[in-house]
This record gives structure tokens, C-alpha cells and sequence, in this order.
């Protein structure tokens, strides 16, 4: 079966593509390369032994979405991952995450409305929820006014994939992702920022090389055990592998409703402190840190409840923050020699 997977040469696309890969599945990537690079096709190849079909695509431009889907009609799936992601860089510069994560979506699914069956999973984000009232997070946790436009890309876009599911051959799920980290551990790929990191650990690994002075925490002043931001860190592979079970799950029509969601986490929430010594315990390094004010969009605390996904996909994430830590710590390693 042939797979389409957008966006499949960034962080987490690159590790799903390698679980579709190892599963059997024909994969077709798509990516306009605005935070990758083609070398991440040389580690899928050399994990998988196959390298993906490629297309550089730029899914804003409609025509040529157009064009890909009638040169390739024969698509049984597709995974959506190609979006912008970074909370920060969305509330400066929201236009920009409306016109990539809306603009995309939408023309990608005009043209799967048109297939006879078509099933899509949706990269969504634990961020629909903004401050969840209660923790850990249930999928039935009311969707509060999102914190960022990054935030609010992640709510208008489930709220199309459901209203366009009622009316058409389309089956779908909606990935809530927590926070995924590290890297594969053949340390073939992992995350590839361009330019500074906007999220957590790829700054933290860059910080212990050298490649940065020192972390900034944004805020020590939460409500929470160490007054640092809790966040649920899921390792990246684990994460992939969840994307392979959903797939299946549609295509083997074992979905019982025309839209599913699940979360995706470890169902442990971890500090910012805590990360940072968990890194300081498998690097052997000591990290060096400012504590400054909070960052806007940011969240106290967001862990899952991952029962449903447990229960219902038979998944449930393996690895612990120091394994996916050391993974991370690995891969920054290997990408700086």
C-alpha cells in the first residue's frame, strides 16, 4: 500500500517514515524543506534499507497539490505532519502559521473528498487542550481558547478534518501529541533545528556541546514542584510507531467512528529542572542555566492520560526521559563531529 506522508523529512515524519517502512508499507514524502534537509533521506535508507520516494512540494500552492494527487491516485493513506510548530515563533509571526497549517490541510483534503475512501492521520497537539483544568489530560478534556495561534492552527484544523469527515469518504484520526524528544537509536536521524532551537531539549543538547552559551528557563515562579513548567516528554520513536497502529487501524476499518482521537504521551509529567538533570545524569555534564521571565503562549503544565490509546490502539510508549535523552544527547554527538 502506498503511503503518503507530508512533511515526512521533519523530526517526526523522518521516524514514522522508517516505522511505515519497516512495517512494509510504499511511502511517498512530500516536504518543501523549510526546517529539514535531504540528508535525512541518506539516514532512512540507511536504517531501512530502502530510500522513500521524495517530491519537494510546497503543499501552499494549490495547483501542484492538485497535480501530485492525479499523478498519484493510487494513495491509500496519507499522514499529515507538514506545519509550522513553534509556540513562540507563531504569537510573533501568526499569519504565517494560518497560511502553512490551515492553507495546506485544506488542499490536501479537497483533494482526498474527491477519492472513494481515503484515510488521514492528523499530527495534532496536546496544545488544543491550552491549560487543561485537571490533570492528567483525557481526551474528553474540554478544548479550551488556545494559548497560541500555533495552538489555535491545531483546534481549526481538527474542526475541519470533522466537519469534512461528516460529508465525505473521509476516515481520520486525530493524533494529540504531548512533547517528543529524542532521536533514533541508530542515531541515523533525529531533530534537525534550523537556526535556534525552538523547543526544549535540541537547546539543551546544544547547550551541553558547547554550540550555545547557556539555557534560558522561562519562568521559575509555576505552580508546580520546582516552579518550572511540567511538560509529558515522549520518545520520538515511540510517537512513530503510534502513527503506524492508527494507519492500520483505518485501513483494516476497525475505526467505529468516522473521526477517532487519541492522545499520545508517557503519562508522566516532568519539570523543566527535571529535564535538565536527567540530561546533566547521561551526559556527565554539567549544564549551564539562567532562570528568566516566562515565555508568552506557555502553559504551567500539561500531562497525558493515555489510557484510551492503551486500551483501544494496544500502544503504550516504552521509552523513560533518560533513554530518550541519551538518545537525543547521542544524536547531537554524532551531527556536531
Amino acid at each position: 500500500m502506498k503511503i503518503l506522508v507530508t512533511g515526512g523529512l521533519g523530526f517526526i515524519g523522518s521516524h514514522t517514515v522508517v516505522e511505515l517502512q519497516n512495517e512494509g508499507f510504499e511511502v511517498i514524502v512530500v516536504d518543501n524543506l523549510s526546517n529539514t534537509s535531504l540528508t535525512v533521506l541518506d539516514g532512512i535508507q540507511n536504517i531501512t534499507g530502502k530510500i522513500p520516494a521524495f517530491e519537494k512540494l510546497d503543499l501552499r500552492e494549490k495547483e501542484k497539490v492538485q497535480d501530485f494527487f492525479k499523478r498519484h491516485h493510487d494513495i491509500s493513506g496519507v499522514i499529515h505532519f507538514a506545519a509550522s510548530k513553534a509556540v513562540g515563533e507563531s504569537v510573533e509571526n501568526p499569519l504565517l502559521y494560518y497560511e502553512n497549517n490551515i492553507s495546506a490541510l485544506i488542499y490536501v483534503l479537497q483533494e482526498l473528498q474527491q477519492k472513494p475512501e481515503a484515510n488521514f492521520i492528523f499530527s495534532s497537539s496536546c496544545t488544543v487542550y491550552g491549560q487543561a483544568e485537571t490533570m492528567p489530560i483525557t481526551e474528553n478534556a474540554s478544548i479550551q481558547t488556545a494559548m497560541s495561534p500555533y495552538g489555535n492552527t491545531k483546534q481549526i484544523g481538527e474542526e475541519i478534518i470533522t466537519d469534512t469527515a461528516k460529508v465525505t469518504n473521509i476516515n481520520a484520526i486525530l493524533l494529540r501529541y504531548f512533547n517528543p524528544i529524542g532521536a533514533h537509536p541508530s542515531t541515523e536521524i533525529g531533530e534537525l533545528p534550523i537556526g535556534v532551537p525552538q523547543n526544549l531539549v535540541p537547546f539543551i543538547t546544544q547547550t551541553g556541546f558547547g554550540l550555545r552559551k547557556e539555557l534560558s528557563v522561562y519562568g521559575d515562579d509555576y505552580p508546580t514542584q520546582d516552579g518550572t513548567a511540567v511538560r509529558d516528554y515522549i520518545h520520538v520513536v515511540d510517537l512513530a510507531k503510534a502513527h503506524v497502529i492508527a494507519l492500520q487501524r483505518l485501513l483494516n476499518k476497525k475505526n467505529t467512528n468516522k473521526v477517532e482521537t487519541f492522545n499520545l504521551g508517557t503519562g508522566t509529567g516532568s519539570s523543566v529542572l527535571e529535564v535538565i538533570h536527567s540530561f546533566e545524569k547521561v551526559s556527565g555534564k554539567k549544564l549551564p542555566y539562567k532562570i528568566v521571565g516566562r515565555r508568552e503562549g506557555d502553559i504551567t503544565s500539561a500531562y497525558a492520560n493515555t489510557d484510551k490509546a492503551n486500551d483501544i490502539l494496544g500502544w503504550k510508549a516504552q521509552s523513560t526521559l533518560e533513554e530518550a535523552m541519551a538518545s537525543a544527547w547521542k544524536w547531537e554527538q554524532k551531527i556536531r563531529k
